[in-house]
């Protein structure tokens, strides 16, 4: 079975950073993309950056030139960087994997809330 485990969220002020991490089980699985969704209240959950095998990485807008997605192989780990977070950015954040076949992975969220 396949399991993505996310970590590091937390209680920051703004403009303070955070780094998430989603480690994937088994460790040979492989994903075509990984991704971070993030889920407000009362909001959809929405999708803030993914990166594919390739290394070919997608943000959207509103954390464009502040987040960062990386995929550290040898340790079957996908990474979000988060700078300079806005009290917009509070969500749980969740990790996600696309096989290639077509399946869907979640982790079960990490909470990031940055205050004012």
């Amino acid at each position: 079975q396949v399991q993505l485990v996310e970590s590091g969220g937390g209680l920051v002020q703004a403009g303070e950073s955070l780094r998430l991490s989603c480690v994937v089980s088994p460790n040979n699985f492989g994903f075509s993309i990984m991704g971070w969704y993030r889920q407000a209240p009362g909001k959809q959950r929405e999708l803030v950056a993914s990166i594919t095998r390739g290394g070919v990485t997608n943000y959207v807008d509103a954390v464009k030139g502040r987040f960062a997605i990386s995929r550290e192989y040898a340790r079957n780990t996908v990474y979000l960087q988060m700078n300079s977070l806005k009290p917009e950015d509070t969500a749980v954040y969740y990790c996600n994997g696309q096989a290639p076949w077509g399946s869907t992975y979640w982790g079960q969220g990490t909470q990031v809330t940055v205050s004012s």
